[in-house]
């Protein structure tokens, strides 16, 4: 079962868990078990039209799944995704 590393922002919502453990083969059925386990993450994670927003970004063991198959990108039970919000700033 892959494992989700969860950004500080976001641990109120798991129980202040670092990392959680989710099922599924690709990285849309991992996020989907995600939000099932964890209902109050889904507002965070994913729009209106149910995708993930645009500011939250899903790497695959350090690799971009953009540069990858996006949410269709296969998952192993020994991967650990990381969800990395955006951050903006500046002048």
């Amino acid at each position: 079962m892959p494992t989700i590393k969860i950004p500080t922002p976001l641990r109120q919502y798991t129980d202040q868990n670092e990392y959680v453990k989710a099922n599924g083969k690709t990285i849309k059925d991992v996020m989907e078990d995600l939000v099932k386990k964890h209902p109050n993450l889904k507002k965070h994670l994913y729009n209106e039209e149910n995708t993930l927003r645009n500011f939250v970004n899903i790497y695959l063991n350090n690799e971009d799944v953009r540069t990858m198959n996006g949410v269709k990108t296969s998952v192993e039970d020994n991967d650990v995704i990381f969800i990395v919000p955006a951050v903006a700033g500046g002048l």
